[in-house]
């Protein structure tokens, strides 16, 4: 018979889901931290900020190292840092682009129907005319 999920299980599905995030995270920032930086471009020689490692890459490296079996703590202590430092070596090369100079002007979908008002057009504006309970202009 077909059980639904309970709240407790959603609670504990979210509450493993927002864990595992953070930890994708921390391996990110752990990788920005150890990453060298740019020797060309916009951040030519700035730090590596936690947002230049693609999160993918990170998720991916987490994923991989739990499914081979070199993130248990029954590896030796010397093994486990030598494949912690690999991984985040890897990921620390793993970059994206941020801040793309996303701000530009709106361009139009399609052409509009009629032409653009130029400058030479004035605009002008007639003094408002309110008749309440007035006679009809005829």
């Amino acid at each position: 018979m077909f059980r639904s999920r309970t709240p407790d299980m959603i609670t504990q599905e979210h509450t493993a889901w927002v864990t595992a995030c953070e930890l994708v995270r921390a391996a990110a920032r752990q990788a920005a931290r150890r990453a060298a930086p740019a020797r060309k471009g916009r951040r030519a020689g700035q730090p590596v900020h936690p947002r230049e490692i693609s999160f993918t890459a990170a998720r991916r490296a987490a994923i991989t190292t739990t499914r081979s079996g070199t993130a248990t703590a029954s590896l030796p202590g010397a093994l486990a840092a030598a494949a912690r430092d690999a991984v985040l070596h890897d990921l620390s090369r793993r970059r994206v682009v941020i801040d793309r100079d996303r701000h530009r002007d709106h361009k139009t979908k399609a052409r509009q129907p009629f032409p653009a008002a130029g400058r030479e057009i004035t605009t002008r504006t007639a003094p408002p005319v309110i008749t309440i309970c007035g006679p009809l202009a005829a």
